[in-house]
């Protein structure tokens, strides 16, 4: 920690001698906006490459696990967890129905279901509800 603290002080010592320096030279004296704005850009840029950096080499996300102590208090088939990840993309119900190769009326069936094992009443609310449980990603 202190050698970090102590090499950006001694970094920043340089660049402050540096346009002191700088300061006296002629370019300074006649281009005094131009200097300063060029310093400015550079700085900009190299903040924005080292932010750039540091995003790209973030930690990997935690993986997903299902809460299987909840789904199994729930009593959720096979089949009606896939029909709640089909509704959570999204889809609709014939779109649901097209996917599994089952009829509308069944998706209806397995729809009101899940409804039912979650105590919501729509679609969102079943959803948020599964995603509070740690059923549903």
């Amino acid at each position: 920690m202190w050698r970090t603290v102590l090499i950006y002080g001694a970094v920043l010592a340089l660049g402050a001698l540096g346009l002191q320096w700088l300061e006296y030279r002629m370019f300074v004296h006649a281009h005094p906006a131009g200097f300063y704005l060029g310093l400015l850009a550079l700085a900009s840029m190299l903040l924005g490459a080292w932010v750039f950096h540091r995003l790209q080499h973030r930690p990997a996300t935690p993986t997903f696990e299902i809460n299987h102590a909840a789904l199994a208090s729930l009593g959720l088939s096979e089949r009606e967890m896939q029909v709640l990840e089909l509704l959570a993309a999204g889809k609709s119900n014939k779109e649901i129905a097209q996917q599994l190769s089952v009829s509308p009326n069944t998706v209806k069936t397995h729809v009101g279901n899940v409804f039912g094992k979650l105590g919501a009443r729509r679609r969102t609310e079943a959803i948020s509800r599964a995603r509070e449980l740690g059923i549903l990603r």
